[in-house]
């Protein structure tokens, strides 16, 4: 028996989370982050672990970690400084995309600049057929001529993303190998190691993400390695990933891509454990850092996976789990722009300098400040400890726009709550739009640092009636990366039409990856334990120009039953457009594998509930829609399960603080979540 610990890193915050095994009991920690000095934050958590619950490196029996350091490089722009070998003729991959703009209501909004700019986009004469027949052989001379050209330009990785290589990638492997000959220390990608998805344009683009992070992401990995070693933990780190799962530190540097979206996977994997215990089938969680508000839905506690999720203004094809970030954290800047409009975000104070509040020297006007302006804030310590809210210097640099605007310093804190809110809306009416379905239907999850504090507000406005916040909400992506198992994707382009006479193609497709997937698990990640597969497959009606992932059994594809994955299809296509054209030929494009190897996960008993109505310990002044009001103030601590109280009530621990405004009322349930229910309009 020993700790196990899950760490998450944030823009403004480093969570920790310390499960003792012994005891089922869960110790939590937050300490500011060092973007200035990436893992940083690690060692001082692990100092202040050690100091505050006297849990020693040596006794770390299971670590977790998620990084912002790949994300931070691309958005940044400080990822390696690349060169993309292409097949001749197709140098404007990164250029032509896909021809779309960002946001098709916004007729000045551009596409952001090539990953890897042409003048580094050196074209080889290669050619592979569309069916992995080798046409024409990428000569060595040829290789070592734009090599020469990729030395001059100051390349620091190269990436090879040669047509068709996603049915045969003979030809990218054979230029890297000859490249490693030529130049062992500089770092070569195939973009069909990374992902051998068809179409050029999304297969390059995944790969370029890949070769940029790499090299920063392995570097930090390794000194995380050599730091936990160094203060005595005998645990290998594991890494979260976007997928909702984790892997190896030694995968997680040949697969940095896979970690890229891993702090926003592993709080949406907490958010739908909590969901499921307190009894929730549908849920939308909200996690709120300091710099978005990152949004997904979850049923009976999973989450949806997509593909094209943006990294910065980059979209990445890997399977991840499906969030919508918003740009409204409890850090995000309000400023009133040259046509006297207030706006809030998408710029972060982040952690450095941070709100103003904090008194770190941050000298603009955040929500944070606007919340310390309204009374929420102030009551008592944030992050452990870590900050003291001043809100004397909130109001010097809210009280300017307040000026400017001819308002109150009161009334512009509270604009500046609610264009937040109305950005949040904005955003999930139009999620929520997509899956066609009502927000009333669900339950609003709040966690992150600031979640609780807006949590009530979104739902409000969104319709919704009842909204969780865990026990830990400030802390709940560190627990995420506790509950994730090993997981991995896996996938195979096979073009096929679904027919009896392709049964066997597809049989042997199936068999191929799903070796591949336990040589993964058993083999690189070391798992003894059952692996479970889950199967789908990327269709289309032939002629469409694109496909829908469709669940499928094993069983079907052994038993050569062509019948049954064709009717999958046809059912999966209605659901979503509405209609199926059972007349059509339908074609299998691709295959897909998830592999998962259980991990033993913390178990966290309810406790009875002892229902009473319990009284505020204090009260605090708020003000809310124009007027001051008296608040009940609530520490966490002492709302035990079954514990009623009703708003307005601000409660206050050390990871968070919740407000409840006027109407809605509050209970504990059996594990320690606290439910605030919104009363019906009569």
């Amino acid at each position: 028996m020993g700790y196990r610990i899950g760490v998450d890193i944030g823009g403004t915050f480093t969570d920790f989370c310390v499960f003792d095994e012994a005891s089922s009991s869960l110790h939590t920690l937050k300490v500011l982050s060092r973007p200035d000095a990436p893992g940083a934050e690690v060692l001082l958590g692990l100092d202040e672990i050690e100091r505050r619950f006297g849990v020693a490196p040596r006794d770390v029996t299971y670590f977790t970690h998620g990084s912002t350091v790949g994300v931070n490089s691309i958005i940044q722009g400080t990822g390696a400084r690349l060169c993309l070998f292409v097949t001749e003729g197709f140098r404007d991959v990164l250029e032509l995309a896909r021809l779309k703009i960002p946001d098709p209501y916004d007729l000045f909004s551009r596409r952001p600049p090539p990953l890897v700019p042409r003048d580094r986009v050196i074209p080889l004469q290669e050619r592979m057929n569309a069916d992995g027949r080798p046409e024409i052989a990428p000569s060595e001379d040829a290789i070592a001529k734009a090599l020469a050209k990729a030395k001059t330009a100051g390349a620091e990785g190269i990436v090879l993303a040669f047509l068709h290589s996603y049915t045969n990638p003979a030809h990218e492997r054979s230029v890297k190998e000859t490249l490693k000959r030529l130049r062992p220390d500089l770092p070569v990608f195939c973009s069909a190691d990374v992902w051998p998805i068809v179409r050029e344009y999304e297969r390059t683009i995944t790969a370029c993400i890949h070769g940029s992070v790499q090299p920063r992401v392995s570097h930090y990995i390794g000194r995380l390695e050599e730091a936990l070693r160094e203060r005595g933990v005998p645990a290998a780190p594991m890494i979260t990933k976007s997928n909702g799962g984790v892997m190896t530190a030694a995968a997680g540097k040949e697969r940095s891509i896979e970690m890229l979206l891993s702090g926003t996977a592993a709080g949406v994997i907490g958010a739908g454990f909590v969901a499921q215990r307190a009894g929730f089938p549908r849920v939308m969680s909200l996690d709120i850092g300091g710099t978005s508000a990152d949004v997904a839905l979850l049923r009976d506690g999973m989450p949806d996976f997509r593909s094209g999720e943006l990294v910065g203004r980059y979209p990445i094809y890997l399977p991840t789990v499906s969030v919508s970030s918003i740009g409204a954290g409890g850090g995000s800047v309000a400023s009133v722009d040259t046509l006297g409009v207030l706006r809030v975000g998408p710029e972060s104070a982040g952690s450095t300098p941070g709100p103003a509040c904090y008194g770190r020297g941050g000298e603009r006007a955040t929500i944070t400040d606007a919340f310390a302006i309204k009374g929420v804030l102030g009551a008592a310590e944030l992050g452990y400890g870590a900050v003291n809210v001043d809100r004397a210097r909130a109001v010097s640099v809210v009280e300017p726009l307040a000026r400017g605007l001819d308002r109150s310093t009161a009334a512009m804190a509270e604009a500046i709550i609610d264009l937040a809110v109305a950005n949040m809306y904005r955003e999930t009416s139009r999620l929520f739009s997509q899956v066609g379905e009502e927000p009333s239907g669900y339950a609003l999850l709040a966690f992150g640092g600031a979640g609780p504090m807006l949590g009530c507000l979104l739902a409000e406005a969104m319709g919704m009636e009842t909204v969780i916040v865990p026990e830990t909400p400030g802390v709940l992506a560190a627990l995420g990366g506790l509950l994730a198992d090993l997981r991995s994707d896996f996938v195979r382009v096979t073009f096929l039409d679904i027919m009896p006479a392709t049964m066997q193609a597809i049989d042997q497709a199936l068999a191929g990856l799903a070796t591949e997937a336990r040589d993964w698990l058993h083999g690189s990640q070391g798992h003894t334990g059952e692996a479970m597969l889950t199967i789908s497959g990327d269709m289309r009606y032939r002629g469409q120009s694109y496909e829908v992932e469709t669940p499928l059994d094993s069983g079907w594809i052994a038993d050569g039953d062509s019948q049954a994955i064709i009717d999958a299809f046809h059912v999966r296509h209605a659901e979503i457009y509405g209609h199926a054209d059972e007349k059509a030929q339908v074609q299998l494009v691709a295959l897909r594998v998830v592999i998962a190897g259980t991990i033993p996960k913390p178990s966290f008993p309810a406790r009875p509930l002892t229902p009473m109505d319990v009284v505020a310990e204090s009260s605090v002044t708020v003000s809310h829609r124009g007027a001051e009001i008296t608040a009940g103030l609530f520490q966490r601590r002492n709302l035990k399960p079954g514990s009623r109280f009703t708003g307005p009530a601000v409660i206050v621990q050390d990871d968070t603080t919740s407000w409840a405004p006027p109407g809605f009322s509050g209970t504990v349930d059996g594990y320690g979540n606290l439910i605030l229910t919104r009363e019906r309009a009569s």
